[in-house]
């Protein structure tokens, strides 16, 4: 599969023996996948095209395995039940995106939607967004989720306020708010672990 996705080799060295150079110097797949593009583009024979093509495939095999694990029928019981699946899709975002989760009377996830999507202040919503998505899905709780691009996991005091903001407005409409988790990078928080709502 790396030959394909490389698609040419070398002068002196065929695809495949590239490929299978990939393999044996990183000791498995695991450790090829997890090294940056500026790593991809120092080894010989993979320039800038290669390194994103490699990168490219990478992330679709880290969405797919995320998705396998994970399906819309789970019951969420803890915070790492949502980030399991929401990790690997929000943790190489550019820009920060707010999600809304909702959730069933048994804690299953119906549906989830990106309310708010920005470089700066996108963690700013306002219950009416928040809410009516709710609503709309007929929703017994929901769970906040997004991404801090720059992989810094502190909630910020905005974070902290509009969630609590949120939780207010939720039990005036019935609609619990059970968690706000913030992912960044490959790892994440959860405002109700930290005891901050």
């Amino acid at each position: 599969m790396i030959a394909i996705i490389l698609r040419t080799g070398k002068k002196g060295k065929s695809v495949l023996t590239i490929a299978h150079e990939l393999v044996q110097k990183h000791i498995n797949l695991a450790g090829l996948v997890s090294l940056s593009l500026a790593e991809l583009k120092k080894i010989s024979g993979i320039g800038e095209d290669k390194a994103r093509s490699l990168l490219a495939a990478f992330e679709i095999g880290r969405r797919m395995q995320s998705q396998s694990k994970w399906s819309i029928d789970k019951k969420i019981t803890s915070p790492k039940d949502i980030a399991e699946f929401f990790v690997p899709i929000l943790r190489d975002e550019l820009k920060e995106k707010f999600l809304v989760v909702c959730l069933n009377s048994t804690n299953k996830v119906t549906k989830f939607e990106a309310i708010s999507v920005g470089s700066l202040n996108s963690s700013v919503v306002h219950p009416r967004e928040i809410f009516k998505f709710a609503i709309e899905n007929s929703s017994a709780s929901i769970i906040l989720i997004h991404n801090h691009p720059s992989g810094n996991l502190e909630p910020s005091n905005e974070d902290i306020a509009i969630t609590k903001k949120l939780v207010e407005a939720g039990k005036i409409l019935n609609i619990q708010v059970l968690d706000h988790i913030i992912v960044g990078g490959n790892s994440f928080t959860s405002l109700v672990e930290r005891r901050l709502i």
